[in-house]
């Protein structure tokens, strides 16, 4: 295990985490880029099932969030720029082509960087996300983000992850075990308890004056990346990327391969039984 801290253009820091396989493989390396309030630990659940497929990983902590740097500058809290933090990174560690597995905010990402720097990817994994984010699912993350609760257990952590994320995993209602390791994953500890482990100032990449607002749209990226092999894992319930954004997709690129999780919403963990399935069937292709 390495851990780098790789500075962007304008100097913050971006935290990379790499990790490799026990035995060398001819596998491309995994680019693992997180959710809005996430951080590379959302990944955890499936570090070892990707060094088992033979591939190196790189997760990264965004900008904002975990133990990257936080920009005083909110308005850099945009996909633009996280993703030339990421052309930074690869630069710095002469990263070869790899296959991206972005969740939500990362899967965003993944497709604007791959419209103008393709060179960098040898596949695309988005986690329940599309070119357009559905407004329901906007509205929902805009009523909670940049809170910046204070929780004196990690107990009171769980539950309030819980509160905002039982929606997207309905049959986990009874399994606190589920949502003390959701909140180990999200959360940090400081002196006084613990905090969600994100600048609250990233809720400006989200904000509207009008709630109803919908994000900017990213088709034409989207349809400059029909040459790279593309798979969409999706979670079946999911609020922000909805059927017919879905169908959308599949008008532009028909070869695109999805593959659902039952009875999860936004986002799947990607170690469901079905999403491990379909990240094994990708790993295959290469």
């Amino acid at each position: 295990m390495q851990e780098f801290y790789i500075a962007g253009k304008d100097g913050v820091k971006t935290f990379v985490l790499n990790l490799k396989p026990t035995t060398p493989s001819a596998k491309p390396p995994v680019f693992l880029i997180h959710g809005l309030t996430r951080n590379h630990k959302d990944f955890s659940p499936i570090f070892d099932i990707l060094l088992n497929l033979g591939h190196e990983i790189f997760a990264i902590d965004v900008r904002g969030r975990g133990k990257s740097d936080y920009d005083k500058i909110a308005a850099n809290y945009n996909p633009v720029t996280y993703a030339m933090d990421v052309v930074a990174i690869f630069e710095e560690l002469k990263i070869s082509p790899a296959i991206f597995i972005g969740t939500s905010m990362g899967g965003l990402i993944s497709m604007l960087l791959a419209s103008f720097r393709p060179d960098l990817f040898k596949g695309i994994i988005l986690n329940d996300v599309g070119p357009e984010v559905a407004l329901g699912g906007i509205k929902r993350i805009r009523s909670y983000v940049g809170s910046g609760s204070l929780f004196k257990t990690l107990d009171e952590a769980a539950a309030a992850v819980k509160a905002i994320n039982l929606d997207a995993f309905p049959t986990r209602d009874a399994d606190d075990k589920f949502w003390l390791d959701f909140a180990e994953r999200t959360c940090r500890k400081t002196d006084d308890g613990f905090v969600l482990d994100y600048d609250p100032q990233i809720r400006e990449s989200v904000s509207s004056a009008d709630p109803d607002a919908p994000l900017p749209d990213i088709w034409p990226q989207f349809k400059a990346n029909i040459a790279i092999p593309t798979m969409l894992i999706r979670g079946a319930i999911s609020d922000l990327n909805t059927p017919d954004i879905v169908a959308k997709m599949h008008e532009v690129k028909a070869d695109l391969i999805v593959r659902n999780v039952p009875n999860v919403g936004h986002a799947p963990i990607l170690n469901e039984p079905e999403a491990v399935a379909a990240i094994k069937e990708f790993s295959a292709k290469f």
